[in-house]
């Protein structure tokens, strides 16, 4: 799309991109003519897809197969690229996941790696390649919150916390490092046809939700207008809109009588 020239033969570097929103927006991007670093910890999706993107748009891509959960992830992944002297104009935080249940039945560790990818790898990579960006007076970075960032979501609360934490983290540092010619945005999905409710264990019990090529596309018109953050989808933008005039624990009772498990 001619908003998505800005990257046309730029690299941009995209986190959670073996699936889903992830894989939309490489494809999205790959479209454009823009060239890939995609990472994930699925090696063989990761592969799959970037054969699939050399193929049909004769760009160049990387792949880095990393855990961003672990202490050294965003780190051994910000070497790999500058190893090979590769230069992110375009940086989309997209990993993440979340857990559904109540607290003490979800296992501590795995909510501990929630908050590690959710918020402290958001964190990590755009400090690791924001100076860079800011050096050059241009630079683009996409982080990928939820509408869950906008109220408490009772059996999902850890992961409505990681996503408010990444919006007001977008919104920031948008406002930081505007006038230095680096845009920040933060896309605020609702519930989209993607893996995620099955990772999180709530299989079956979710509405189809909106296209991830739509959610994709929607992003990267935001960050490409200079937005700093943007809801998909106008069912999402009301829902919203309506919460916001209602007090937040009466948000959190009606929400969690939508959640309770069965």
């Amino acid at each position: 799309m001619p908003q998505f020239e800005r990257w046309r033969g730029q690299w941009a570097l995209i986190t959670g991109a073996s699936a889903g929103i992830g894989a939309a927006l490489a494809r999205e991007l790959a479209a454009s003519k823009t060239n890939l670093i995609l990472t994930a910890r699925r090696q063989e999706r990761l592969d799959a897809l970037a054969h699939e993107l050399r193929a049909r748009h004769g760009i160049a891509v990387e792949v880095y197969c990393a855990d961003l959960s672990a202490a050294d992830g965003p780190g051994a992944l910000f070497a790999f690229t500058e190893g090979k002297a590769i230069e992110v104009a375009l940086l989309v935080n997209n990993a993440g996941f979340g857990a559904y249940g109540e607290l003490d039945q979800v296992p501590l560790e795995r909510l501990s790696e929630m908050v590690a990818v959710n918020v402290a790898a958001v964190v990590k990579l755009t400090g690791l390649y924001l100076p860079s960006m800011l050096g050059r007076g241009r630079g683009d970075i996409l982080i990928v919150a939820s509408t869950a960032a906008f109220q408490p979501v009772p059996y999902m609360s850890t992961y409505a916390a990681t996503k408010a934490f990444d919006l007001m983290f977008a919104q920031g540092l948008a406002e930081e490092v505007r006038a230095r010619g680096v845009r920040v945005c933060a896309l605020c999905p609702g519930t989209t046809q993607t893996e995620f409710a099955e990772v999180a264990g709530r299989r079956g019990s979710m509405r189809a939700g909106e296209r991830a090529e739509k959610v994709a596309q929607v992003g990267l018109e935001a960050l490409a207008a200079g937005r700093s953050a943007v809801i998909s989808g106008l069912a999402n933008k009301l829902g919203v809109a309506s919460q916001r005039l209602a007090p937040r624990a009466l948000v959190a009772r009606i929400t969690g009588a939508l959640f309770r498990p069965h």
